[in-house]
This record gives structure tokens, C-alpha cells and sequence, in this order.
């Protein structure tokens, strides 16, 4: 069908990555970024991790499901926790850190507001 990209196949490689402000380990990332649209705003794919904790401060908007593996999110005093088949949002403006417990594959679209 035309005009449909297909999300959470992971073709190739992907392009690894470390995070930028580490607390715990050294954990190595996989981004497989499948679509982007026009303007630059909104993209989504998959992404995944190795066991590690780092700070995050997001100006972006973000929907996650978790495919594989365990994440944890902290921030102001309240930890959440997502396990798979689990699916969230961390909304523009969370600060905080991520902790992934296990290793984790998850799919994500993110809305970057200008």
C-alpha cells in the first residue's frame, strides 16, 4: 500500500550510540529510526539497550512500547517501571533517569514541537 512504512523491523545494524550523562554502567543503545515525516517533528522506530542508568531531560514528547526487557524511570521522588507489552508516554519536560534493568527493544514515535 502506498504511503505505509511498516515500524519494528530493525533492518541492518541500526546506528549504535552511548548516552550522554551516564550514572550506572556503560550502556550501549541501537536506534533504527523508520520514519520521519516532513517537517522534521515526528519520527518513530525502534530502539534498544543495554543494562545501564543515565540522566534524561526530554524537550520532546514520547510514546514507547516495550517489546522485550525492563526499563525504570525516576524522577522528582516517583519511580515507574515497564516490563513488556507495556506502553507509555514521557511527555516534553520529564526530567530525570532511565534505567534500563534488563535489556530492552522498544518501539517509539516522537513528537518534537518547535
Amino acid at each position: 500500500m502506498a504511503g505505509i512504512t511498516r515500524i519494528g523491523r530493525g533492518a541492518g545494524q541500526g546506528e549504535p550510540g552511548t548516552p550522554a550523562r551516564p550514572v550506572s554502567g556503560t550502556p550501549e543503545t541501537r536506534l533504527w529510526n523508520e520514519f520521519s515525516d516532513p517537517s522534521g517533528q515526528f519520527f518513530c522506530g525502534l530502539w534498544s539497550s543495554a543494562v545501564g542508568s543515565w540522566e534524561v531531560s526530554y524537550s520532546e514528547a514520547e510514546f514507547c512500547v516495550i517489546l522485550d526487557g525492563h526499563v525504570r524511570l525516576e524522577s522528582g521522588g516517583v519511580t515507574e517501571e515497564f516490563r513488556a507489552g507495556d506502553a507509555f508516554v514521557i511527555p516534553s519536560g520529564f526530567a530525570g533517569v532511565w534505567h534500563t534493568v534488563a535489556p530492552v527493544r522498544k518501539l517509539y514515535a516522537v513528537f518534537e514541537p518547535r
